[in-house]
This record gives C-alpha cells, sequence and structure tokens, in this order.
C-alpha cells in the first residue's frame, strides 16, 4: 500500500485552503532518489485573484498598525523559524537537495533576515528639509506600495522569500507570494512561522502552482502596484515588460557568469579554496557562484594541479548526509541543461581536465547527480565563456596580467558579482574601479552576501535596483514630500 504523502496548501487571506483548479496537486519531488516528498497546490488565475483580493483588503489596515508592532511579529516568527530549524532545513535538502548544512544556515540566515527587518519598524521613516518660507514645515515620509507580488527562485526557498516578504511587510505592503515549483513545500513551512507569529489575515498570501498561471497573473494583474522577482533572465524580461505595460514598479535579480581573477602574487591555496566553495557550493546552483575562474599564466600550471586534486577528492551523493560535497542538481530539467553546456564546450574546442558526466556509482543511478567538471582553453566567445550554467562547471581561462583578466571578465552580458585573489593593493584597487558588477569581493569567494548590505547587479544581472539591507526600503516604498504651513 502506497504511503500518503502531505498536500499543502495555498494561503488565502489567512486561510489554509485548496486551489480552485480542477487538476488539483502538483508533487515536491526529491532529486537524490526521485522520491515524492509531499504534494502542492496547482493553482489557478481565480487563486491568485483572490489572494490579491485579500491582501487589497487588508492594506489600508496593515499601514495604520504601528512599525514597532510590525517589527514584533517579524520577531515572533523568527524564534518560530528558529525553533524550527531541523525540520526546515531537513525539507529544504529533501525537496531540492542542498547539503545539510547549507540548509541550516540558510534557515538561521532567515532567522536573522526577520530579526533585522523587525529593527527596521523602529527606524526613520523620512527626513526633514528646510522649507523656504521660515514659518513653514517641510518633510518626507515614506509609504508603502500596496499589494506587491514576490516570485521567487528555488535555489533559495528560505532566505529569498524572506528577504523579499520582510521588508515588504514592515514598510507597510501587503503581499501575495507565488514560491518556485521545486520549492514550495519548504516556502509552505515558512509561511506557517508567520501565520504561528500572528500576521493578520489579508498581510501575506501564498500561491503555489505553475509559473505561466500564476506568475503571469501576478505580472498581469492590476491591482498588484510592484513584483520583485529572482529568477533566469528570460523570465525577468517578461516580469519587466508586463510591468512596464501597465506601470507597475518592478525589482529583478537574474543570472550571474561571475569571475574569479588569480593574480600571479595570489595566495593560491584560498584561491582553490575559494574557488570550490564558490563554484561548486550548492552544486554551483546560485546566482553568485563562481563560473569563469581567470588565472595568471605564472601560476596558471600550479593552481590549475591543486584544483584538479581537491576537486577528484569531492564526494558525491545525498545531501542529508554531513560528508557530502556535492549533492544532486534540483531536477531532471537542470540535469540535462547542465550536460548539454558540457557537451557544447567540448565541441567548441575546450579541454575537459575532469568530471563532466553522470557518476558511475550505482548507489547514484537514482538521482539527478553530475560529477563536478573542470574546462581548460576556454575563450570568451566560447559558449561556456558567456552563458550562465546554474550547475558545477568551472571554466579555466589564462591570462597575462591581471589588467587583461578585468577585461574578460567584463566582456559578458552578465554583471553580479566578482572577485580577485591578490596581495597587491594596486591590483585590488584597479579591480574594484574597473570592474562591472554589482557584488565585488576581493580575496573572497564570489558567492555569498550579506543580509544588511545592498545587494543586486549591473547589467543584464538586474533592474540597476538594490535588494537588502537599508537599500529594500527604496523599492517598497514611496517618498511622500509635505509641505505644512500653520
Amino acid at each position: 500500500m502506497t504511503e500518503q504523502v502531505k498536500v499543502y496548501q495555498n494561503f488565502i487571506d489567512g486561510k489554509w485552503r485548496n486551489t480552485s483548479n480542477e487538476e488539483g496537486t502538483l508533487f515536491g519531488i526529491n532529486p537524490t532518489n526521485k522520491e515524492t516528498i509531499g504534494s502542492f497546490q496547482n493553482s489557478s488565475e481565480e487563486d491568485v485573484n483572490q489572494a490579491v483580493k485579500a491582501a487589497k483588503a487588508a492594506k489600508k489596515s496593515w499601514k495604520a498598525v504601528s512599525g514597532a508592532a510590525k517589527g514584533n511579529i517579524l520577531y515572533k516568527a523568527a524564534e518560530i523559524l528558529e525553533s524550527r530549524q531541523e525540520e526546515i532545513a531537513e525539507t529544504l535538502t529533501k525537496e531540492m537537495g542542498k547539503p545539510i548544512e547549507e540548509a541550516k544556515g540558510e534557515t538561521n540566515r532567515g532567522v536573522a533576515i526577520l530579526r533585522y527587518y523587525a529593527g527596521e519598524g523602529m527606524r526613520k521613516t523620512g527626513d526633514v528639509i528646510p522649507a523656504s518660507n521660515s514659518s513653514a514645515l517641510m518633510y518626507t515620509n515614506r509609504v508603502p506600495l500596496g499589494v506587491v507580488g514576490i516570485i521567487s527562485p528555488w535555489n533559495f526557498p528560505v532566505a529569498i522569500p524572506l528577504w523579499k516578504m520582510a521588508p515588504a511587510i514592515i514598510y507597510g505592503n501587503t503581499v501575495v507570494f507565488k514560491p518556485a515549483q521545486d520549492a514550495a513545500i519548504t516556502a509552505a513551512k515558512v509561511i506557517e512561522c508567520l501565520e504561528e507569529a500572528g500576521i493578520p489575515k489579508g498581510v501575506v498570501n501564498f500561491v503555489t502552482g505553475r509559473g505561466s498561471v500564476v506568475g503571469e497573473r501576478i505580472i498581469t494583474h492590476s491591482d498588484i502596484k510592484g513584483i520583485s522577482f529572482t529568477g533566469s533572465n528570460k523570465i525577468g524580461q517578461i516580469v519587466a515588460k508586463g510591468a512596464v505595460a501597465r506601470g507597475a514598479k518592478y525589482q529583478l535579480e537574474m543570472g550571474g557568469k561571475n569571475p574569479l581573477i588569480v593574480a600571479d602574487d595570489a595566495d593560491l591555496d584560498e584561491a582553490v579554496k575559494a574557488t570550490i566553495s564558490g563554484g561548486y557550493g550548492s552544486t554551483g546552483q546560485k546566482c553568485t557562484a563562481t563560473s569563469r575562474v581567470i588565472v595568471h599564466k605564472n601560476v596558471y600550471e600550479s593552481f590549475k594541479r591543486k584544483l584538479v586534486e581537491k576537486t577528484l577528492a569531492m564526494k558525491i551523493g545525498d545531501g542529508l548526509f554531513e560528508e557530502t560535497d556535492l549533492p544532486p542538481t534540483v531536477n531532471e530539467q537542470q540535469l540535462e541543461s547542465i550536460l548539454y553546456y558540457i557537451d557544447k564546450a567540448k565541441e567548441e574546442g575546450a579541454t575537459l581536465l575532469t568530471g563532466g558526466e553522470q557518476p558511475k556509482d550505482t548507489n547514484l543511478q537514482s538521482g539527478y547527480f553530475v560529477e563536478p567538471t573542470i574546462f581548460e582553453n576556454v575563450k570568451s566567445n566560447m559558449t561556456l565563456g558567456q552563458e550562465e550554467v546554474f550547475g558545477p562547471v568551472l571554466a579555466l581561462m589564462k591570462v597575462s596580467s591581471v589588467e587583461e583578466g578585468i577585461d574578460i571578465a567584463n566582456d559578458i552580458e552578465f554583471g553580479l558579482s566578482a572577485s580577485i585573489f591578490t596581495k597587491n593593493t594596486e591590483h585590488a584597487f584597479k579591480f574594484i574601479e574597473d570592474i562591472e558588477a554589482g557584488l565585488v569581493r576581493v580575496n573572497f569567494e564570489t558567492a555569498g552576501v550579506e543580509l544588511h548590505a545592498p545587494f543586486g547587479g549591473m547589467k543584464g544581472s538586474s533592474s540597476d535596483s538594490r535588494e537588502q539591507g537599508e537599500a529594500a526600503k527604496e523599492f517598497f516604498t514611496s517618498i511622500k514630500t509635505v509641505f505644512l504651513k500653520p
């Protein structure tokens, strides 16, 4: 007899409910073994309409709640999320494969995000400005957009929804949230924490399902005044066009093809460590993951030898096992995409140093695994030199100088994250000045962002808006200027 899996519902107007769609539910699949871990709603446009209606009805009363009171709810949600860390991290790993220690770290980051934005409820929302009339008072205040739509990806199913929802909530907006299908169950548990913390009905609404239905309706709904999206460039452009067409505010965080430059004076052991962590962490499924490793010719062979040695020692397996270095990719489509880029690199003349296949271990045949892969002799105009793989594939590129490395690093449509390893201050500051990226790191891996610092990319990586920290206020509010004469 087949064991019944739990069915996760939508959360609309303070109640958990099933979709109105006759097609019913979708399934969460463990990428390690393809087992079903639960099911969730395959929602319809009408479900989105109901969520927006609830959010619109709640926005006036929620705006009137004091910042301190809003913050208290987020503080309580943080405590609840922290108490459920083990459970939610395990669900995260089972749902999208992330190593369990990374999953725990992400859940803890969600706790910190909630606490940070809880504090925002007690911070200033405007400034007093000297008026030309000495008897008048002129000041600014920030006001919420109203109903905002949030569309998040599967690779950070706790942190990214919270770094969007928490500021939206604390600044007085109400939310309609669609998670990625491959992370919908983890996202549902995050919403449970907000519900238990006492979020008023209609303030946060949660609708799962297909992007072509749920996401599309969020983009086109006239009552949604702002859309915050993280995901692929292709879908990001659809969000932008839809928002512009009806005058809604939008925020996009999209892809990256992130370079790590290794200068000839770099600490090679540290550079290799950062390359492994940045390139293979979460199986390379991070928008800030290291993708291109641009190495000075004087240290190229030594760096390559060390990198290959460390890569060959990595253990592939179930993310629930702490000894696992490289868990599976999130789903079959992602696996096929990675294998396509590997084949394309071979066709275009890049040299495969290691990896490049699905592992032959019989214990791994039931999951979406791929070996950690390194190519050399990669040219900037190759597909592997230009397009985001979103998997554990590194492209080694040899250069004669830091200046040449920066030129190659910038020869790309993306501009999200970039790093350099050097002991030379002049090299470091030249890199900081000339690199075209929103996140610039010196002697650190490309992946990883601080929750209280602005985050976002340049060029094709974002809409030039920034998330996290106080920068989130710029998107989720509008400035109202007040001139008051007695």
